[in-house]
């Protein structure tokens, strides 16, 4: 099981702290996760996710770890977290997202889905119930309820039969969930995803619907079909309207997203965790995320600045390390240019939201973000 405990709220906005408590750690919130889709962060050693970049929760993805290495080798190992060298806390996505992404080598009935392997063609089946017992094996402290994931231009009609579908399976996977136990000797909690695409009924819906699934086995909400083709504008006016709907004494996810700037709207209106791939994949094309902007560092007019990669930066690699050198590393091809970004993007991501988080408590947050955000989005 895992307990949330509400620590600070904002005033002005919805925005909050809070602590969030599994078997392998306690969570401070809000929380950005770094993916780990098949058990690593792209370029990152875990001591560095550790002990310098601060993170408290990684995230894995069912679909490809069910691929590989498989359940059989992650049952030999006792589980994700012992497979990975991980003691801290894990979330698992269900792979939904990543299986509805294969269009042309998938099919949907009302039982789940089939879908063809991305790596060697074949055929495999998620239900709602084996998606729990997926997740059960890999051993996740976090688990996703399985859904389908609607996309952001769909319209009422489609919308609303994909609702239905993920609706029904939710019933299902609860079942399974409840039914079910871990296997390593620790605790599980499960999250149901509200969908609903950009129709607010829909997304109310969808809210009482897996209201009515509640109980202790529920460890927070996850909102998803966000951030997947609708504009930005339309996805503050979910959140908008949908948070709300949801539980204050648990926590709220906001799948996939996203920007820095993206990550203080959904705090100002009171999501409490996050996840993307974008800061390592950006990294990997050389763009920097910073307090005072974004930087490409591929660009020309770092190749003499041997200043440090950010003077405000909470990462080592930020004052060992020298602009003019990362950016040579980035144009010789080296792929330790790809790991000192990641690294560098990673800790600015977390040090965005412990900062955050900071002022949330400190009472200050709506006027401490309406100072930052204008500069987080500019070139430099």
């Amino acid at each position: 099981m895992s307990e949330f405990k509400l620590i600070a709220k904002d005033s002005l906005t919805r925005a909050r702290s809070g602590i969030l408590t599994t078997d392998h750690g306690s969570i401070r919130t809000p929380i950005f996760m770094p993916v780990g889709t098949v058990g690593s962060v792209k370029g990152v050693y875990h001591r560095d996710l550790k002990e310098d970049i601060g993170a408290e929760i990684i995230l894995g993805n069912t679909y490809h770890l069910y691929l590989r290495p498989g359940l059989d080798i992650l049952g030999k190992a006792g589980g994700l977290h012992k497979f990975i060298g991980w003691d801290r806390p894990i979330l698992t996505d269900s792979g939904g997202f990543q299986v509805f992404s294969l269009t042309g080598i998938r099919k949907l009935t009302p039982d789940g889905c089939t879908f063809s392997s991305h790596i060697d063609g074949s055929r495999h089946t998620f239900t709602p119930e084996n998606n729990v017992d997926v997740q059960r094996a890999i051993g996740a402290d976090i688990i996703m309820a399985f859904d389908e994931c609607c996309p952001g231009d769909a319209d009422y009609r489609y919308s609303e039969k994909s609702l239905r579908l993920t609706q029904s399976w939710l019933e299902r996977y609860c079942k399974r969930f409840d039914e079910t136990a871990p296997l390593y000797g620790y605790s599980q909690t499960m999250f149901p995803i509200i969908q609903g695409c950009v129709y607010p009924e829909l997304r109310k819906q969808a809210v009482e619907h897996a209201l009515s699934l509640d109980n202790a086995n529920r460890g927070g909400y996850a909102i998803g079909g966000l951030a997947v083709g609708e504009p930005t504008e339309v996805m503050y006016q979910m959140l908008d309207y949908t948070v709300p709907l949801l539980p204050e004494e648990k926590p709220r996810y906001l799948m996939g997203v996203g920007t820095p700037a993206n990550i203080l709207e959904g705090i100002e209106r009171g999501v409490d965790m996050f996840d993307c791939v974008m800061p390592t994949r950006n990294a990997r094309n050389g763009m920097l995320f910073t307090w005072n902007g974004v930087m490409n560092m591929r660009n020309k007019k770092w190749a003499e600045d041997f200043g440090p990669i950010d003077p405000a930066g909470t990462s080592f690699v930020d004052h060992h390390y020298s602009r003019a050198y990362l950016r040579h590393l980035f144009i010789a091809g080296e792929m330790f240019a790809a790991m000192l970004a990641s690294e560098h993007n990673l800790a600015f991501y977390l040090d965005l939201v412990r900062t955050a988080r900071k002022h949330i408590e400190d009472g200050d947050f709506a006027a401490w973000k309406a100072s930052v955000l204008p500069a987080l989005s500019q070139r430099l």
